[in-house]
C-alpha cells in the first residue's frame, strides 16, 4: 500500500509555559515491510536539540521549548510504502541482547489472572502456534472500549476489568509471553482503516520472538498479524520506551491535549477523485 499521514499533537496551556522538553519517536525508518518516501517532523514554537538512535534502534528527538509559548504543536508527516510480510519482521539486531526481552516493567507486571491465562497456553509445542493462542485469548478477555483506561493502567488492571484499548492489549500479550519465556516486544505505529481516515490516536501492538522467524507480530485489539495496512515507529520494554510523544515542563500552567490523526490510502484517493 502506499499510505499518506499527517499526525498532529498539540498542548494549548492556560498560561505561558516557562520550559518544556518533548521526547519524540514520530519518525518510521525504512526496513522490513515498510518504505519511507518521504517524512518530516516539526515543532511549533520550539527547537530540535539533538536527534539519535536509542539502545531500542528508534529514531529520537529531543526537542524544547521556545519563548514560553502558551501552546506547541507537533506535526509528523509523510508517506510510506508498504508491503503484507505477514507479521513478520525478521531476525533480531541492536545491541539490546535478547533475554531482555524477557524481563518485566511495572507496566507489564503479572498477577494471578496474567499467571493463569499464560497456564492456559501452556509451555510447550510449538512457539508460534503458542502465540496466536495467546493473541485470540487476549482479545477475547479485554473488549477494545476506549476511555476507560489510562496511560498507566498495567496489564493486570486491564485483564481484571476486561476492557481496554490496543496499548492494554499490547501490555497484556508481553507480560504473558514472557511469562512464557518467549521475550515480546512493544511496538507504537499507525494503522490504515478503511473507511476512517481521521483517527483519534495512534496504534500500538506486540511482537514476539519465534525461534526460525525472529520477531513476528501480534495485534490482540484486532486479532491479526500487521500486513500492510500497518507502520511501525518504535518499540520497546512496552508503552514508555516506544511512546511516539512524551516529554515534560516546569511551571503551574493546565494542559489541554488536542491530537489529529488521518491515514489514508493514496491509490484509494486517487482512484476515489477521478
Amino acid at each position: 500500500m502506499h499510505l499518506k499521514i499527517s499526525h498532529s499533537t498539540g498542548y494549548h496551556y492556560d498560561i505561558p509555559v516557562h520550559y518544556a522538553l518533548q521526547r519524540l519517536r514520530l519518525t518510521p525508518l525504512t526496513g522490513p515491510g515498510q518504505r519511507v518516501l518521504s517524512w518530516t517532523v516539526r515543532m511549533d514554537n520550539a527547537a530540535r536539540q539533538v536527534s539519535f538512535q536509542d539502545q531500542f534502534g528508534n529514531r529520537t528527538e529531543l526537542w524544547s521549548t521556545m519563548e514560553e509559548p502558551k501552546e506547541t504543536v507537533i506535526v509528523a508527516e509523510g508517506e510510506i510504502e508498504t508491503e503484507d510480510k505477514a507479521g513478520v519482521f525478521g531476525p533480531h539486531q541492536g545491541f539490546c541482547p535478547l533475554w531482555l526481552f524477557q524481563r518485566e516493567t511495572p507496566l507489564t507486571a503479572p498477577g494471578e489472572r496474567l499467571r493463569a491465562l499464560a497456564a492456559d497456553i501452556g509451555s510447550g509445542g510449538d512457539v508460534l502456534d503458542r502465540m496466536h493462542r495467546l493473541m485470540g485469548a487476549i482479545h477475547s478477555a479485554i473488549a477494545y472500549r476506549p476511555g476507560e483506561t489510562h496511560a498507566e493502567t498495567t496489564a493486570e488492571e486491564a485483564l481484571a476489568n476486561g476492557v481496554g484499548v490496543c496499548q492494554d492489549h499490547a501490555h497484556a500479550f508481553l507480560s504473558a509471553a514472557r511469562l512464557l519465556d518467549v521475550p515480546a516486544r512493544y511496538v507504537s505505529g499507525y494503522l490504515f482503516m478503511d473507511g476512517i481516515e481521521q483517527q483519534t490516536a495512534s496504534h500500538a501492538w506486540a511482537e514476539a520472538h519465534v525461534p526460525g522467524l525472529g520477531w513476528v507480530g501480534f495485534d490482540a485489539a484486532n486479532r491479526i498479524c500487521p500486513d500492510d495496512r500497518y507502520v511501525r515507529l518504535a518499540c520497546g520494554l512496552d508503552y514508555q520506551g516506544a511512546a511516539p510523544v512524551s516529554g515534560l515542563r516546569l511551571g503551574s500552567a493546565s494542559e489541554h491535549l488536542k491530537v489529529s490523526l488521518t491515514v489514508e490510502d493514496r491509490a484509494q484517493s486517487q482512484s476515489q477523485s477521478q
